[in-house]
């Protein structure tokens, strides 16, 4: 396949190594660091489950270099993704398919009000992997998921083209007939793990160690599939359970990555996680006063500044 990867951080840095190390025809879009890094001395992916090594990659800054494609990968922060969306409209030759691997539920709304419904795929992934240095990735774990699927549930050649590529590369690959449920899953558990590791500044092994702060997660998980059902989505009735045990294996030190964003300093994704359940709840109607107070707790580092 050719492929453009728009974002070449640890998500598009290693679903898109993964996919050129298996023969796929790759395009990076980076900008600053990482993207000198890309032209300079290729891609490296640091990992105990895949390794990789490419001594040569191709990089670009400029979303119309990317040419003919068959498929995008957007993973770029969710604040960039309208701006993606825009440039991607403009292209002379248009891609076959979109696919987010974004954060956030509303990330392919955003997508669609600027390019057809019929290109935009539905796409999650499940992975721990950041940028160790530029043109390094670390991948943590053995965890290296995607699930993917048409709107509506259709199998389409690009689906099927899709789900052989990422076979190929070594990447665990689901096809969804609904693919809105999969993406609202993760999303539930996100946004409990983002608002509350950020607000607490503590990851999830403390949290889930006290009475109140557990509470919390379950009253941040309860709201956000409340406005999941309220939008029509098939949540099971012990979703929030289901989550919470799962809460229970994990590593204690995992946090999330809006957690690390406020620690450093950077932007938060606040208005697409936590802050996108109150927009989403606010307009179907479904109180959700427990992501309410953590966004507000969070707001005055939407734009980024380290809290003291």
């Amino acid at each position: 396949m050719r492929i453009a990867v728009i974002g070449a951080g640890g998500v598009g840095g290693y679903f898109g190594g993964q996919l050129a190390a298996a023969g796929h025809d790759v395009r990076f879009i980076a900008r600053g660091r990482q993207l000198a890094a890309l032209r300079e001395g290729g891609l490296t992916v640091l990992s105990d489950a895949h390794p990789l090594r490419l001594a040569e990659v191709s990089a670009t800054d400029d979303i119309r270099a990317i040419g003919d494609v068959d498929l995008v990968l957007i993973a770029v922060k969710l604040g960039e993704t309208e701006n993606v969306a825009r440039q991607l409209a403009e292209l002379p030759s248009r891609p076959r398919a979109v696919l987010s691997l974004q954060n956030g539920v509303q990330k392919d709304e955003l997508l669609r009000a600027h390019l057809p419904d019929t290109e935009v795929l539905g796409g999650v992934c499940y992975i721990s992997a950041a940028i160790e240095s530029p043109g390094a990735i670390r991948h943590n774990g053995s965890l290296a998921r995607i699930v993917v699927g048409a709107y509506g549930g259709a199998r389409s050649k690009t689906v099927d083209a899709l789900q052989g590529a990422l076979d190929d590369a070594g990447v665990e690959v689901e096809v969804s007939d609904d693919i809105e449920a999969a993406v609202w899953r993760k999303f539930v558990f996100l946004v409990a793990l983002s608002s509350a590791t950020s607000a607490a500044r503590q990851p999830i092994g403390v949290l889930r160690a006290h009475d109140s702060t557990r509470r919390l997660l379950r009253d941040l998980m309860t709201e956000t599939v409340a406005v999941a059902h309220a939008r029509g989505v098939a949540l099971p009735a012990d979703y929030v359970d289901q989550q919470l045990d799962f809460v229970d294996t994990l590593p204690a030190q995992m946090s999330s990555s809006m957690h690390h964003d406020l620690m450093h300093g950077n932007k938060l994704e606040l208005p697409w996680l936590g802050g996108g359940v109150v927009t989403m709840g606010e307009a179907a109607g479904v109180p959700t006063p427990t992501c309410r107070a953590l966004a507000a707790v969070l707001a005055p580092y939407e734009e980024g500044g380290t809290p003291a």
